[in-house]
C-alpha cells in the first residue's frame, strides 16, 4: 500500500507514524497510508518567504502567466495517470473530466488573462490615476503589489485535482508561494498531480509545497503578509478562520464552504416547455454528478406549487435511469461517496431531513450496484425529498446532506419563491429556469445578494450554458453568509486576493517611474527619431514627440461628412448648430480629429510599428470650429512585450489641442510593435 508523501523545503518527505487510511471508494480496500508526522511547519514557512517568495518576484506577471501555461501543458500530456486513479475516488470518466481537465483549463484560463489583463511588470495598477491637486503636480494611484507570505490552501475531498489549481493558478500568478493542504480522503490523487508538477521543473524553488496530513501549528505561525483560502464545511472553517492568531495577525482568510444552493423553476415553465425539461435534467444532474459531492449542487429545488407533482415525477423517471457502480464499467453512469465515512455522514443527514420531509424518490440505505463492492464500497442511491411546508419548516434550509440528495419545495407567488432562496443565509450560487424575462429579472432582484453566482437558463441559453454547478476561473467563486463570504477566482480579481493594495501619491513623473505607465502631466522625453522608428526595445515610457499644427477649414468638415456619409445637423447646418447648447456654430466631425490626427504623428514608411489594432477611452472635450488650429502630442504611455513573438504592444496617450492650448480629444491608440532581439512569428 502506497505512502503519501509531503513535499517541504525542496525535498519529498515520508513520514514514520501517525498514519491515517484511505480507503478505495468503489471496493473499500486500502488505497494510502497519509501522515504529515515529522514535517516543520516552521521551516515550511521560512523556505517558502526566503526562496520561493524570492524567485517568484524576479518574475514579471506575463512570465507567471507564461510559466502557467507551460505547466498546464505539460499536465494535459499526463492526464492519463490521473484519470487512471481518479476512479479510486468513485469518480466516473465526466467526473474525473471536470476535477482534472477542469483543474488544468483554469491554469489555462489564468494564463491566457494575466498577459491580456495585466501588465508585463510586477506592480498592477488598480484604477486610473485620481488628479487631487489643482494643477496635476500631485496625484493618487491605487497599485497592487505582491504580498510576501505564503498562501497556505486547505482543499476539500471532492476535487483533489481542480481544488488545488484553481488556487494555484490564481495564488502563483499574484506571485505568492503557496503550501498545499489537500483533504486526506483523497490525498492520493492530489500528491499524483503534485508530483508531476515538481517533475515539470517548471515552477521555482519554493513556490509550491504539499502537504498530506495534518497542518499540525502552520496556521498558529501565520503574519498579515499570509494568506489562508480554505475550501470545506462551513463549521471547519469557522474554527480555522476563529483562531487566535488568524484574528490577532489579521491574517486574511478567504472561505468558500459548502452551501445549500437552490434553483427555482418559474411559473411560465410547464411541463410542455423546454426550460421544464432543462430544469428537470438540472437537478438530476447536479444530484449525480460526482455523486452529488459538489459544493455548487443543488440542494433545494424551488417549484411552483401546482407544478410539484410533474417535478417530481419527472426527476424521479430521470434517476431511474441512473446505473450506480464501478465506473469502469461503461454502463455506470454515477460513482461512488469518497468514502464510506462520507456515506455513514450522508445517511445521516437524510434521516434528520426525514423527519420533516418526504421521501419521494431513492433509499439511502440501500442501493443497487453494477460491478461495485455495495458492502465495501460506498455507494449510495440518489434521493429526492418533499418539503410541503418550506416556509414554516426551515429543516431542509439548514441540514445539508453532501451527496446526491435535492428537497422539492413548492411555491405560491414570486415573492414566497425568492424568500425561499434566501432561506438558504447565503449560497454558491442559484439559478433560475424560465423563459419569463419578467419573472427571471424580479427574482434576480430579490435574491442575488444571497448568492455569489446566478445562472439563468431558458431555451436560448441552455446549448452554450455552463450549467448551475460549473464554476467557471473568468467568475467569482463564493457567496455571502452560510458560503463563507469568500471569493475565489473571479478571473483577475481572484489575484488581488494575494495581493496588497496601496494608494500611492506623488508627482506624475515619480508615479511614471514607479508603476512603467505615463502619468497626466509627467516630464517627457525626447526620443532620438520619430518613435514610429524605434523598436519595442528602444522605445521607452515617457518618449513623446509634438506634431506640426493643422488649421481646420469649413471645407474640412464638408469633404469629411461627404466621404464619411455623417451629415449630422451640427456639422453642417450653422443656425441649428448655433441652438445647440453645446456648440456655437458648425463643428468638426470628432472622427474627423482622430483621422486628422493620426495624419499628423504617424510616420508613412515601412518599420517597427506593425499595426494599429484600436483605440481606447476616446473623448471630445472641447467643440472643434473652422478656424480652430489643431496639434498634437504623442507620448509612449505603457509597453507590454509578447514573449516568443518578436513583438510588444504598445499603448501611446494622444493629446489633441488647439490654439489656445486646450486639449480637444484625447485618448489611447494601440500598436504592435517589432522586436529587434527576436524575429516576428505569427
Amino acid at each position: 500500500m502506497n505512502t503519501l508523501k509531503s513535499y517541504a523545503q525542496g525535498q519529498w518527505h515520508t513520514a514514520t507514524d501517525g498514519f491515517k487510511t484511505c480507503y478505495h471508494a468503489i471496493n473499500g480496500q486500502p488505497i494510502a497510508h497519509i501522515s504529515s508526522q515529522g514535517l516543520n511547519f516552521s521551516a515550511m514557512l521560512d523556505y517558502a518567504k526566503s526562496v520561493g517568495s524570492p524567485a517568484l518576484a524576479k518574475m514579471t506577471f506575463h512570465e507567471r502567466a507564461l510559466m502557467l501555461k507551460e505547466l498546464a501543458l505539460y499536465l494535459l500530456d499526463r492526464k492519463k495517470s490521473f484519470y487512471e486513479l481518479s476512479t479510486a475516488t468513485g469518480a466516473t470518466k465526466l467526473d474525473s473530466w471536470i476535477d482534472i481537465d477542469g483543474g488544468i483549463g483554469t491554469l489555462f484560463v489564468y494564463s491566457g488573462k494575466g498577459r491580456r489583463e495585466m501588465p508585463d511588470h510586477h506592480i498592477m495598477l488598480d484604477g486610473p490615476p485620481e488628479h487631487i491637486s489643482k494643477h496635476g503636480s500631485f496625484l493618487g494611484q491605487h497599485i497592487c503589489t505582491s504580498l510576501q507570505g505564503v498562501a497556505v490552501h486547505i482543499n476539500a475531498f471532492n476535487f483533489p485535482c481542480w481544488g488545488m489549481l484553481e488556487k494555484l493558478a490564481p495564488t502563483l500568478l499574484a506571485g505568492v508561494p503557496a503550501i498545499v493542504k489537500p483533504a486526506s480522503d483523497t490525498a492520493y490523487l492530489t500528491e499524483l498531480m503534485f508530483q508531476a508538477m515538481i517533475e515539470s521543473g517548471i515552477l521555482p524553488a519554493g513556490s509550491v509545497q504539499l502537504i498530506c496530513g495534518s497542518t499540525g501549528d502552520l496556521l498558529d505561525q501565520l503574519d498579515c503578509q499570509d494568506v489562508v483560502a480554505f475550501t470545506g464545511s462551513a463549521s471547519t472553517g469557522i474554527y480555522l478562520k476563529s483562531r487566535p492568531n488568524i484574528t490577532e495577525k489579521a491574517v486574511r482568510f478567504t472561505m468558500e464552504a459548502d452551501s445549500l444552493n437552490c434553483s427555482i423553476l418559474t411559473p411560465d415553465a410547464r411541463p410542455d416547455t423546454p426550460e421544464f425539461d432543462l430544469y428537470v435534467n438540472e437537478v438530476v444532474k447536479e444530484m449525480t454528478i460526482k455523486c452529488g459531492q459538489k459544493c455548487t449542487a443543488i440542494r433545494r429545488a424551488i417549484v411552483p406549487h401546482e407544478l410539484t407533482d410533474a417535478v417530481a415525477e419527472a426527476i424521479s423517471a430521470r434517476l431511474r435511469e441512473q446505473v450506480i457502480g464501478d465506473p469502469a464499467d461503461p454502463a455506470v453512469n454515477m460513482g461512488a461517496l469518497a468514502s464510506k465515512s462520507q456515506q455513514q455522514e450522508v445517511r445521516g443527514r437524510v434521516a434528520e431531513l426525514r423527519h420533516s420531509c418526504e421521501l419521494i424518490y431513492g433509499d439511502p440505505d440501500q442501493v443497487a450496484v453494477v460491478n461495485g463492492d455495495d458492502e465495501n464500497g460506498a455507494f449510495i442511491s440518489p434521493v429526492l425529498l418533499l418539503n410541503q411546508q418550506p416556509l414554516t419548516d426551515h429543516s431542509a434550509h439548514d441540514i445539508e446532506a453532501f451527496g446526491p440528495v435535492s428537497t422539492l419545495m413548492p411555491y405560491r407567488s414570486l415573492d414566497e419563491a425568492a424568500q425561499l432562496a434566501n432561506l438558504g443565509q447565503g449560497s454558491l450560487v442559484g439559478s433560475i429556469f424560465g423563459q419569463d424575462d419578467d419573472a427571471v429579472c424580479e427574482l434576480v432582484n430579490q435574491t442575488a445578494c444571497f448568492h455569489g453566482r446566478m445562472v439563468l437558463i431558458n431555451r436560448d441559453s441552455a446549448k452554450e450554458s455552463s450549467g448551475h454547478g460549473s464554476p467557471l476561473p473568468h467568475l467569482i467563486h463564493g457567496g455571502p453568509g452560510r458560503a463563507g463570504g469568500g471569493e475565489e477566482m473571479g478571473g483577475i480579481r481572484g489575484v488581488k486576493h494575494y495581493m496588497q493594495r496601496t494608494a500611492i501619491q506623488g508627482s506624475p513623473t515619480t508615479l511614471t517611474r514607479l508603476t512603467e505607465k505615463y502619468m497626466p502631466k509627467a516630464k517627457t522625453i525626447a526620443p532620438p527619431k520619430h518613435p514610429f522608428k524605434l523598436h519595442y526595445e528602444e522605445l521607452l515610457v515617457g518618449q513623446s514627440i509634438t506634431t506640426a499644427a493643422r488649421e481646420i477649414t469649413l471645407a474640412d468638415i464638408e469633404q469629411f461628412a461627404d466621404l464619411s456619409g455623417d451629415h449630422f445637423y451640427a456639422h453642417m447646418d450653422e443656425d441649428a448648430a448655433a441652438r445647440n447648447p453645446f456648440f456655437d456654430g458648425r463643428v468638426a466631425h470628432g472622427y474627423f480629429l482622430v483621422s486628422m490626427a493620426a495624419g499628423l504623428f504617424v510616420y508613412p514608411d515601412e518599420g517597427p510599428v506593425l499595426a494599429n489594432y484600436g483605440l481606447d477611452d476616446l473623448r471630445f472635450t472641447e467643440p472643434v470650429y473652422p478656424g480652430d488650429v489643431i496639434t498634437i502630442q504623442l507620448t509612449c504611455k505603457q509597453k507590454s512585450y509578447r514573449r516568443g513573438k518578436g513583438y510588444g504592444e504598445v499603448r501611446w496617450d494622444l493629446q489633441a489641442s488647439n490654439q489656445d492650448g486646450e486639449v480637444v480629444a484625447a485618448y489611447d491608440i494601440l500598436t504592435m510593435v517589432a522586436s529587434n532581439s527576436e524575429p516576428f512569428v505569427e
